[in-house]
């Protein structure tokens, strides 16, 4: 069970994927470099509704969250989030407990309010005072992942010891974390383009399992690159992903 970092500066967290502990000081540092992926170190990015969705996206993870009756394309997470801080007995913003659904029906509706609304300002403070929490959040889904990728995929042996490798050095502890929230797991059917997914299984079933340790990061990045030009190969034109795929590639190159 993962532990919350922030307590006291001894406490650590235990992946049980692998018999390793993650130290507060590497956490705190991945939530960094998520903040800045996901925000380019900017407060007011913390809540955003990016133009070609659907829905805003929320946090230093940019969880998904739907509007009422919205088609569920790609997996929602931040409900999950908020259920995670009630579990942790934090008090929640106004909107949060007001709101299942999140409740701007537009983008426009949506903008209205990020300049106008207090409320919505109370919401971007707390997601910026609470990363701690996010990050906790994101690794344990990590922490949940490799039993559902291992059950969706033929190639067992590969994954599992892609992973394993990947966990068990720095910067494959941060690819892990960050890739898993940025794109998921790659279990969910309903994130499939012409049959194909893009999410870590995919990354891991691409990787040389046979690359040396020196190399493992660069087969990652290789891999991740290869998994996301592919999915804008695949996406409907009408999605025009291409605009995204630079920017996406350079996050990967983050994984040092």
């Amino acid at each position: 069970m993962i532990k919350q970092w922030l307590c006291i500066a001894l406490c650590s967290v235990s992946i049980a994927a692998a018999d390793i502990n993650i130290p507060p000081a590497a956490l705190n540092e991945i939530a960094g470099k998520i903040y800045r992926n996901e925000t380019g170190g900017k407060r007011e990015n913390l809540v955003v509704w990016n133009n070609g969705e659907n829905f805003p996206s929320l946090g230093i993870g940019h969880f998904i969250w739907y509007k009422y009756n919205e088609p569920e394309r790609f997996e929602e997470s931040f409900p999950a989030l908020v259920t995670f801080y009630k579990t942790k007995n934090i008090e929640l913003p106004w909107l949060l407990r007001m709101y299942r659904y999140a409740p701007w029906k537009t983008q426009a509706e949506f903008l209205s309010a990020k300049h106008n609304d207090p409320a919505f300002k109370d919401l971007e403070n707390f997601l910026y005072n609470t990363q701690a929490v996010q990050i906790e959040f994101i690794a344990e889904r990590l922490n949940a992942s490799l039993p559902k990728i291992l059950a969706a995929t033929s190639q067992k042996k590969r994954v599992k010891e892609n992973f394993n490798r990947l966990l068990n050095t720095p910067s494959g502890l941060y690819a892990l974390i960050d890739y898993i929230n940025f794109k998921g797991e790659g279990i969910n059917q309903n994130e499939r383009y012409q049959g194909q997914g893009w999410g870590l299984l995919q990354v891991l079933e691409t990787m040389d399992p046979n690359v040396a340790k020196k190399d493992l990061m660069q087969s990652f990045r290789t891999a991740a690159k290869t998994v996301m030009s592919n999915r804008v190969k695949n996406a409907p034109k009408e999605r025009n992903e291409e605009r995204w795929l630079a920017g996406w590639h350079n996050r990967i190159d983050t994984y040092q």
